[in-house]
């Protein structure tokens, strides 16, 4: 597997909010009402990240970390850390390439966020929100050693409210590769 993690840049936006539509269109499928998942997806995609990776947050450790994963100058994968008020870190995202699943790039991904956090956020605990009904997303979570810490309720766009669970990976775990 020769898959390439780099910092993602503004010039990054198209690819990563393509990706992105793809990839919540397979993964949530039966899962989120088919009108969230419609014609106007990809769009709002595309103004959601280029507005994300337009702004500036100020301080660096403000700053949200887009991490792309590469494979022979095509983009498979990507993961997007969010520093929050509470002193934690989210994975606001972390998706790969439909039909690229299982190839290891989730996990490079989730590496390449574990050892970010834990060289500019040392002590944060890392964690994501995921859709309960996403089993796959799930199942991969829990064999990367992330804990189950909350059941709750998310709201999709488009305002549908729907089940899901908070993973955390604490501050003491942070090492890539860590499954424990």
């Amino acid at each position: 597997m020769d898959i390439t993690i780099r910092r993602g840049t503004a010039d990054d936006s198209g690819a990563v909010a393509e990706l992105h539509a793809l990839s919540w269109r397979t993964a949530y499928t039966g899962i989120v009402p088919a009108r969230a998942l419609g014609d106007g997806l990809t769009a709002e995609r595309h103004e959601v990240w280029a507005l994300r990776l337009a702004v500036d947050y100020g301080e660096p450790a403000n700053t949200p970390e887009l991490l792309i994963a590469e494979q022979a100058g095509s983009t498979v994968g990507f993961a997007y850390a969010v520093p929050q008020p509470d002193g934690r870190v989210l994975i606001d995202n972390l998706h790969v390439r439909p039909g690229r699943t299982g190839g290891g790039i989730g996990r490079a991904l989730l590496d390449a966020v574990r050892l970010h956090v834990a060289e500019r956020h040392p002590g944060a605990d890392l964690y994501l929100e995921v859709l309960r009904d996403n089993t796959r997303a799930v199942a991969f979570y829990e064999r990367e050693g992330g804990h189950r810490t909350a059941e709750q309720e998310g709201v999709f766009p488009g305002g549908y409210v729907l089940p899901e669970y908070e993973y955390t990976w604490p501050a003491a775990t942070l090492t890539v590769g860590s499954r424990r």
